[in-house]
């Protein structure tokens, strides 16, 4: 297929259920219209009852000048479906184009996201027989809030966020999800060994939550290691649960480690509705030379068809689609000699699931659905519970090339904090989260973007008002100050770090 291909036409020539459940469908770029055909194609062979709506997303309306990659009309149908099977899409290198997928994601409320990693051995050639983990990926927050800026010549930011209710949700999805499934631990990865506020949060989270679920067991590693073991021995593991970031990274390394990414179908849940996609790009580089492997994106329609309580059609496709891997039909991708019995491209292996419907694998494990829900978070203790919290001092990053930490310091010391009357004192200087003043190493090495810490007198509380008047001071002395961060006890407790060092 090519970028003539008319959605349309398409899918007039499939089924139409007369009370089929609304579905936003994308057939997106590059390999998109290709597995998206081949998946539906299989999904309606095996009886979904559904009723489809096309919408175009993607490259072509990024470059009709739209920065997001989607429509208002496009928008309209989502939220008046609740579900979107989307092929994968191509954002435009440079010019300020957004992810779509994190667009749709973040928009809709799509918090978890679900990533089954199998492996199918001896069909399929891994080194991790018996893999079968489940990522459950934390999808609004973390770093992927995108917020970032450039604040000096050097030095670039981007803004990790964490929230508890944002936690709370993911967190509780996982142990809900490990609960109907059947699994029987939940494992947490962080880095709160590092980050012990934001991380810290998450792990803490996650211990509060996981108290509930004795019927379970649970674990927490420090994500490096924790990566580690899951590359070694992932059948020590059965549901992981992460934030946004390592999710993202440690989904992929346990799809391709349990045999191919192309074989990786996810799905996108919240309150307001659900995305289903493969976990892999557009790969325009085989786009319309009929090799892509459809994989993914079946499996993401079986999980689809479970959430709209059609689980029937789930277990039969699903089921059919082990025993084509089973009898050896494989893409280009997963095909090995000696082992695949037949090399397919991408409408032919969608033929192969097509002719086995009804079928059960031998050898792999079948495939069982029911129609179960998943328990999603309600009453979430971050929105109930308000602590007393104090402004006690504030954080002024600043601009300036070149020159010394002591030099700073005399400079933004002195008539600066004498002006308050003894209420604020000049406390600590870092650059790029290093302690140079006082008493830092001379060879630290230093950028053009410095901390300056200044902290209120012991016993004290400060005011915005007083951080407005100390920022005002700062601009008549001819001090470049490119953001500032309050710092606050919540409960008596620091709601800020220390500096490395300090």
């Amino acid at each position: 297929m090519t970028s003539t291909f008319n959605a349309k036409e398409f899918l007039a020539t499939l089924p139409t259920p007369a009370n089929g459940t609304p579905v936003t469908v994308a057939f997106g770029d590059g390999i998109g219209p290709e597995i998206m055909a081949a998946s539906l194609k299989v999904l309606m062979a095996a009886g979904a009852r559904l009723k489809l709506e096309p919408i175009a997303i993607g490259e072509q309306v990024y470059k009709a000048g739209n920065s997001a990659g989607i429509e208002p009309q496009a928008w309209e149908s989502l939220r008046r479906t609740k579900v979107f099977y989307k092929a994968p899409i191509t954002t435009p290198q440079g010019g300020g184009f957004k992810s779509l997928n994190v667009t749709v994601r973040k928009s809709l409320g799509l918090y978890a996201n679900i990533r089954p990693c199998v492996a199918y051995a001896p069909f399929v050639a891994t080194r991790h027989a018996g893999m079968d983990v489940i990522i459950v990926r934390e999808n609004e927050e973390d770093l992927y809030a995108g917020i970032e800026h450039r604040q000096t010549q050097d030095v670039y930011q981007c803004l990790k966020l964490i929230t508890r209710p944002g936690t709370e949700k993911i967190i509780r999805y996982a142990f809900e999800y490990a609960r109907a499934h059947g699994r029987s631990k939940v494992t947490c990865f962080t880095k709160d060994n590092i980050m012990k506020m934001t991380d810290g949060l998450f792990h803490k989270v996650f211990d509060e939550i996981g108290a509930e679920y004795q019927d379970l067991d649970k674990e927490h590693w420090i994500v490096d290691i924790g990566a580690a073991k899951l590359a070694d021995n992932p059948q020590q593991f059965d549901v992981i649960v992460m934030p946004n970031l390592y999710g993202d990274i440690l989904s992929d390394v346990a799809a391709e480690i349990a045999g191919s990414v192309g074989l990786a179908g996810s799905s996108n849940i919240g309150e307001h509705g659900a995305m289903f996609e493969a976990i892999h790009g557009s790969a325009p580089r085989i786009a319309g030379q009929n090799k892509a492997n459809p994989s993914g994106l079946m499996l993401a329609g079986v999980q689809m068809m479970a959430h709209l309580g059609q689980p029937d059609v789930a277990s039969k496709v699903h089921n059919a689609w082990l025993a084509a891997i089973e009898d050896g039909i494989h893409t280009y991708d997963i095909y090995e000699e000696g082992q695949s019995s037949e090399k397919v491209g991408t409408m032919g292996f969608a033929d192969a699931v097509i002719a086995r419907l009804g079928r059960k694998p031998r050898t792999l494990k079948p495939a069982v659905y029911d129609d179960k829900p998943i328990v999603l978070a309600t009453g979430l203790r971050g929105t109930t519970v308000r602590e007393e919290k104090k402004l006690v001092g504030v954080d002024v990053f600043i601009d300036q090339p070149g020159g010394l930490a002591a030099d700073i310091a005399k400079k933004m010391n002195g008539p600066i904090t004498a002006a308050f009357d003894g209420l604020l004192r000049l406390d600590m200087i870092t650059n790029r989260g290093v302690k140079v003043w006082p008493n830092g190493l001379p060879e630290t090495f230093c950028t053009d973007h410095w901390r300056v810490r200044y902290m209120a007198a012991e016993g004290k509380s400060l005011n915005n008002a007083t951080i407005a008047e100390l920022l005002r001071r700062l601009a008549v002395a001819g001090t470049d100050f490119v953001k500032m961060e309050g710092l606050y006890t919540f409960d008596g407790k620091p709601g800020y770090s220390l500096g490395q060092g300090q």
